[in-house]
């Protein structure tokens, strides 16, 4: 069950106290998953952003990445609208769920192994929950990897690559995707044409 007040990682937990007395407005602590409970889509980022996630409580929501995330959710029917601006705003999620690898912001954006591997329950969970069928679509090689090692499954034969599908128990497939961070953007190493193709592929086999 996810916890909200989970402090099991103390370099995590420290750093959010200090976060949270210089913006005493913001969340700033684990984000919870947001989206449909039943949803057939779980897309998974890597932790959320200083002044994304963390600040306002809800996945993408408030950072540069968000922006061509929920664009694409929209364009393909997964998002009511193509903005985020908010945990508030009425935003709703169709056959789909966002959650991150991480859920507390960490120092630099760069979680440590044993950060990841301890709030990776939390993504079992999750993964657990997910229909037979189902598509996770994953958001850089740190969520690849943790979905990978949730499922019990080799790191080897499921390498991580832009594009690449690999299947997963339960007739679910895993899609890979370059991260949307502002710097994979900028620097065009994720292109929208390219980010759209995944999403693409992802409703394509959800309608079958």
């Amino acid at each position: 069950m996810f916890d909200t007040e989970c402090r099991r990682c103390s370099r995590l937990a420290t750093f959010l106290d200090e976060v949270k007395a210089q913006y005493p407005a913001y969340h700033a602590r684990p984000v919870p998953p947001f989206g449909d409970a039943a949803a057939r889509l779980l897309v998974v980022g890597l932790a959320p952003g200083l002044h994304g996630a963390n600040a306002s409580g809800r996945p993408f929501t408030g950072d540069h990445a968000g922006i061509l995330l929920y664009q694409t959710l929209h364009r393909h029917g997964f998002a009511s609208r193509p903005e985020s601006l908010a945990a508030d705003d009425g935003l709703e999620l169709t056959d789909c769920r966002i959650t991150n690898a991480v859920k507390c912001l960490p120092p630099q954006n760069k979680p440590v192994g044993a950060e990841i591997n301890a709030c990776r329950d939390f993504l079992a969970i999750e993964l657990e929950g997910l229909p037979e069928g189902g598509v996770v679509l994953v958001l850089g090689a740190i969520a690849h990897n943790s979905v990978v090692a949730a499922y019990g499954l080799r790191q080897k034969e499921c390498v991580f690559a832009h594009g690449a599908e690999h299947a997963l128990p339960g007739d679910r497939v895993l899609l890979d995707s370059y991260h949307c961070s502002r710097y994979n953007t900028q620097t065009r190493r994720l292109t929208e044409a390219m980010f759209d193709v995944v999403f693409a592929r992802a409703r394509a086999l959800l309608d079958g």
